[in-house]
């Protein structure tokens, strides 16, 4: 299962669901608004830090890019991936569920 977030960790509890609900392996993808959570230093990091051991969990750079947000400010262990990279995922894992 690829699972995707596209909303604000701190505006929507999608992260929190995804990680509660999703089974062990299944890569996640944060993208548009969902890519604050993958930032070092913030209210959630340590959520994002502790999942990184459980699940591929990868960010959307041209989403960073286009929020001002650089690389060298993601967790370690997240994977900054480009759109073909998006595309990859979504047709390696098959079923998509897209957490809102």
């Amino acid at each position: 299962m690829f699972h995707t977030i596209n909303k604000s960790p701190f505006e929507r509890n999608s992260l929190d669901t995804c990680l509660r609900l999703s089974k062990k392996g299944s890569a996640i993808l944060l993208f548009e608004d969902g890519v604050y959570a993958a930032l070092k230093g913030t209210q959630v990091s340590a959520k994002v830090e502790g999942a990184v051991g459980e699940h591929p969990i990868f960010v959307l750079g041209p989403d960073l890019k286009a929020r001002g947000l650089s690389e060298d400010h993601v967790i370690e262990g997240v994977s900054v991936v480009d759109y073909g990279g998006f595309v990859d995922l979504a047709a390696e894992h098959g079923a998509v569920n897209a957490w809102l």
